[in-house]
C-alpha cells in the first residue's frame, strides 16, 4: 500500500469578474435613487446618455436597462416580502447596496421573461463587481431560494389571505403601502374591482405624452413630425399626442425646439377646463396667472391658450431654479407672459388682479406613482397633514387674486381625499376667505367618461390613462 498523500485536484485560476453594463447602469440608478432621494426619472436618462456616447448600449439594451431599474421599483414591496421569507435576519440588517442587487435579482427571477439561471448568475456577478466575492456567495444562495417559486407562488406565501386583511393582501400582491392602497381605496369608494385596477395600472408604465402649444404648432403637425408610426393623437385633449412605448421625445424636433413639450393628458386636461370655464361680471378675460408655476407644462399650454385670445399669463413660482424651468417652457410664447418667483402664499399682486387663477398645489404626488413609482415608498401618513397648511393658504390666495366672476382652479396630482375635496370644503367654508361658489368642471370636458359625481372631477390611470389628477373650479362671488 503506496505511503503517498492523495493527489490535490489543481486550484482554478481566479477569474476576475465581468462588468454587464445593462446591469451595473441599473444598479448605479437604485443607489442613486435610496443615497440621494432621486428619482428614477431624472436619473436614469444621463446614464442612458452617458452609456450611449461611449459605446456601451444599444436600444435593446437600453430597454433592459430601463425595465430593470423601473419594474424594481415598482415592486419594490413585493420583493422586500419574498426576500424577507429567503434572508435569515431582517431586511433593514441588509447593507442597502446588498438590498439593491437582491432586488434587481429578484425582478429578473419573478418580473421577467428572463431565465432562471440566467438572472442568477447574472446577479451573482454584478455582485462580485459592486460587492465583492464574499457578500455574492450571499447574494447566490438568497436569489437560489428565490428561484424555488414564480410570483404567483410567492404571493400565495407572502400576502395574507383577502378574507383576513383585505388592505395588507393588496398591500402586497400590487406593491404598494397598505396606508396608500388605504387612501385610494377611500377615494375610489369602496369597490374592490376599482382599486384593483387602480393599483395595477400604477405599476404599468406609462407611454410619454406630448402637447401640442397652440399658436406655434397644430397637433397634425406634431403628430406628423413624431412619425405616425410612432405616435398616436391623444384619447381626451385635442393637443394631445402620445408616443409608442419607448418612444424618445428629446429625438423630436417639435419638442427641441419648444413648440410642442411633454405633458401628461391629465394635466393638459386641467388647463383646458380653467381656461374654457366660464366667467360672470364685466371684468373681461385678459389677466391669467399660474399661482405655482413649475416647471412650467400647464404655464405654457395655459400662456399658448391665453395668447389666442389676446389675455396675458403671470406664471409664479417660488423655487428660482423651478422659475427658470418656467421661463425655459414659456420660450418663444406668441403673446405676453411674464415669469416671476414669488410665493403664491404672499402674493406680490393686488387682490382682484385677475380674471382666471390655477393653483397647481404640493402634495403627496399620490396620483403619479406610475410615473415615479419609487415615491410610494417615500411618503408616509403624516407628508398629508403636513401639506394641508400649504395647500389651503394657496387656495385662499388665489381667490383673493381673482376678481369678482374671475375663476379659480385648485388642481393637485393626488386623489388623496384630504388633499382634495377636503381642502375646497374647508377654505369655502372659512370666514376669512372670499365667498366662492363652485362649478360643475365636467361639461368643460367633453367626451371624458367616469369624472365623478361632481362638481369637481377626479381622473384615474386605470380610467383614463392619465396621473389622477383633481380639478374644483370656483367662481369668486364677491
Amino acid at each position: 500500500m503506496s505511503n503517498r498523500p492523495p493527489r490535490r485536484r489543481p486550484a482554478r485560476p481566479y477569474r476576475r469578474p465581468r462588468k454587464d453594463p445593462v446591469r451595473f447602469l441599473a444598479f448605479e440608478a437604485l443607489r442613486a435613487v435610496d443615497e440621494r432621494d432621486a428619482y428614477a426619472n431624472l436619473v436614469l436618462p444621463p446614464l442612458l446618455r452617458k452609456a450611449r456616447a461611449a459605446g456601451d448600449f444599444d436600444d435593446r439594451d437600453a430597454a433592459l436597462a430601463t425595465e430593470l431599474v423601473y419594474g424594481t421599483l415598482r415592486r419594490q414591496g413585493t420583493y422586500d416580502a419574498v426576500l424577507a421569507a429567503c434572508v435569515d435576519r431582517p431586511l433593514r440588517e441588509v447593507d442597502p447596496p446588498v438590498l439593491d442587487v437582491l432586488s434587481l435579482g429578484a425582478h429578473q427571477l419573478l418580473g421577467t421573461r428572463i431565465p432562471t439561471h440566467a438572472a442568477v448568475s447574472a446577479s451573482v456577478e454584478l455582485a462580485r463587481v459592486v460587492l465583492g466575492d464574499g457578500r455574492a456567495k450571499f447574494v447566490n444562495a438568497v436569489l437560489r431560494k428565490v428561484a424555488a417559486h414564480d410570483l404567483p407562488g410567492w404571493l400565495e406565501r407572502v400576502a395574507p389571505p383577502y378574507d383576513e386583511d383585505p388592505e395588507e393582501h393588496l398591500a402586497v400582491v400590487h406593491a404598494h403601502p397598505r396606508w396608500v392602497v388605504s387612501a385610494l381605496w377611500d377615494a375610489l369608494g369602496g369597490d374592490r374591482g376599482e382599486i384593483e385596477a387602480l393599483l395595477a395600472a400604477d405599476n404599468e408604465r406609462p407611454r410619454v405624452t406630448l402637447a401640442a402649444r397652440p399658436g406655434r404648432i397644430t397637433p397634425a403637425e406634431l403628430l406628423e413630425r413624431a412619425g405616425a408610426d410612432r405616435a398616436t393623437a391623444g384619447e381626451w385633449s385635442p393637443y394631445a399626442v402620445r408616443l409608442a412605448e419607448g418612444g424618445e421625445p428629446g429625438a423630436i424636433d417639435a419638442v427641441a425646439d419648444g413648440s410642442a413639450g411633454v405633458q401628461d393628458e391629465g394635466s393638459q386636461l386641467v388647463a383646458l377646463a380653467l381656461a374654457n370655464a366660464p366667467l360672470a361680471g364685466d371684468g373681461g378675460d385678459s389677466r391669467w396667472l399660474d399661482a405655482c408655476a413649475g416647471p412650467g407644462g400647464k404655464a405654457a399650454l395655459l400662456a399658448a391658450l391665453a395668447a389666442g385670445r389676446g389675455a396675458a399669463l403671470l406664471a409664479a413660482e417660488r423655487q428660482p431654479h423651478r422659475a427658470g424651468l418656467v421661463a425655459r417652457a414659456l420660450a418663444g410664447n406668441p403673446g405676453p407672459y411674464q415669469v416671476v418667483v414669488a410665493d403664491g402664499t404672499r402674493p406680490a399682486w393686488p387682490a382682484g388682479s385677475f380674471d382666471r387663477v390655477l393653483v397647481d398645489v404640493p402634495c403627496t404626488g399620490l396620483g403619479a406613482l406610475r410615473r415615479r413609482p419609487e415615491a410610494r415608498w417615500r411618503r408616509a401618513p403624516q407628508d398629508v397633514e403636513g401639506f394641508a397648511p400649504l395647500q389651503r393658504g394657496l387656495l385662499r390666495e388665489a381667490l383673493r387674486a381673482v376678481r369678482p366672476g374671475g375663476v379659480v382652479g385648485y388642481a393637485t396630482c393626488s386623489p388623496h381625499l384630504a388633499e382634495t375635496r377636503a381642502v375646497v370644503q374647508d377654505v369655502l367654508k372659512n370666514p376669512g376667505a372670499p365667498a366662492a361658489e363652485w362649478l360643475d368642471a365636467r361639461p368643460l370636458l367633453p367626451g371624458v367618461p367616469g369624472l365623478g359625481e361632481g362638481p369637481d372631477i377626479q381622473l384615474w390611470p386605470h380610467r383614463h390613462g392619465t396621473d389622477a389628477m383633481y380639478l374644483a373650479l370656483l367662481r369668486r362671488t364677491a
